[in-house]
């Protein structure tokens, strides 16, 4: 039987083909980029698509539903082999999903030249394909304990959908943004809660004693049901006060659950630690949530939202997007000057956008915002283009 890595060895064709991680991680940072590059003209008029959607509408959609489905996809599909013990999509099978995926980018942008019907069905197109491949891998696997994944992505997808048919039917009321937005930050506590103890393990297990990440157990279960009903709750009753009680019973936990893991320990290799940072952005957004509810003077609804995405989801993806590809491409796993200054303007960018929330020098905050965050996913491109483009060395 041909394992993983023999059919890696043996591929022969183009490398960015090779594995699921290399096309999507690199192009989905690209997009992350450019989206944000031009938004900030479109927004101020200086620059028009001709896309059907508004300058918003099109910023948040191409961020929570372009954006965040290609890591998704690079993480999965490269996972799914681990998870199943099956072999990897590669070549012809994956440049025709990372087709898929570029068609949504180029409908939505053009949804003004071939109707909003079409460039929805082509965008949302990718996100059953994606989950079509998960489904077939894990039944053909047998493996149900990641049929969770499976739900998120399915999450997404219902997500997508929604958004398309509150922007046709002009309903604005953001039902569509808030369950992407819900969805992906449970992939996040899912798939995080396996990663971030096991990769601080491993890591402090390598420089002698000390205190170790706990293993999961109830207080990991308890916080993952407080918090999707508090993000159950966000997305239906996003004022209620009900609501704010959860969120701030979800960043308890989050926060418990967080400071369980030894994140403290690892100061010393920033390509751990960031996954720690980036998870104490979950607890942030929650309480951001409760905040904008609580107190609505004080807050704009928008910092929960740039909580969530700036801070967390832009954050672990860019996490795990640099270790993954270190690892897969047998470079070795630290994080050199460039990869921590990626860490550093991701993390400046969601500080300054949050802050904008709080009108704290808006119009300043929200550009230094942008800049840092162009320079975070520019800054990705650049660094890791080589590793991505090239055969994995050893």
């Amino acid at each position: 039987m041909t394992t993983t890595a023999e059919q890696i060895r043996s591929y022969r064709g183009p490398v960015l083909f090779s594995f699921g991680f290399r096309p999507f991680f690199l192009f989905a940072a690209a997009w992350a980029a450019l989206a944000v590059a031009l938004w900030l003209p479109m927004l101020a008029g200086h620059l028009a698509l001709p896309t059907a959607r508004t300058p918003i509408e099109w910023h948040v959609h191409e961020l929570i539903y372009g954006y965040v489905p290609a890591v998704v996809a690079g993480f999965v599909l490269t996972a799914v082999p681990n998870w199943t013990g099956r072999l990897p999509v590669v070549g012809a099978p994956l440049a025709w999903l990372f087709a898929c995926w570029l068609a949504g980018r180029a409908a939505i942008a053009t949804s003004a030249w071939i109707g909003v019907a079409v460039a929805a069905a082509i965008d949302v197109a990718f996100l059953l394909a994606l989950a079509a491949v998960i489904a077939r891998e894990i039944a053909a696997a047998g493996n149900s304990r990641n049929l969770k994944v499976l739900a998120g992505v399915g999450l997404l997808l219902a997500g997508n959908v929604l958004f398309h048919v509150e922007a046709m039917e002009g309903m604005g009321a953001g039902y569509g943004m808030r369950l992407g937005i819900a969805a992906t930050i449970l992939l996040i506590m899912l798939i995080g809660g396996r990663i971030i103890p096991s990769f601080t393990r491993n890591w402090l297990a390598r420089r002698g004693t000390g205190r170790l990440p706990a293993p999961f157990d109830a207080t990991d279960t308890v916080a993952m049901v407080v918090s999707g009903a508090a993000l159950a709750l966000w997305i239906a009753l996003p004022a209620a006060r009900v609501t704010a009680w959860f969120a701030l019973a979800a960043m308890a936990m989050n926060l418990l659950r967080l400071a369980r893991w030894a994140g403290e320990r690892t100061a010393a290799e920033p390509l751990v630690l960031v996954l720690h940072v980036a998870y104490a952005f979950v607890s942030a957004g929650f309480g951001l949530v409760a905040l904008a509810i609580l107190a609505p003077s004080l807050i704009a609804p928008s910092a929960a939202v740039h909580g969530f995405t700036a801070g967390a989801i832009a954050l672990m993806t860019l996490a795990v997007m640099t270790r993954a590809s270190l690892g897969h491409t047998g470079r070795p796993l630290t994080a050199s000057p460039p990869i921590q200054a990626i860490y550093a303007a991701a993390l400046i960018a969601a500080l300054a956008r949050i802050a904008a929330a709080f009108d704290v020098l808006r119009e300043p905050m929200l550009h230094l915002s942008a800049a840092a965050w162009v320079m975070a996913f520019g800054g990705f491109v650049v660094v890791y283009w080589p590793l991505l483009a090239q055969r994995r060395s050893a």
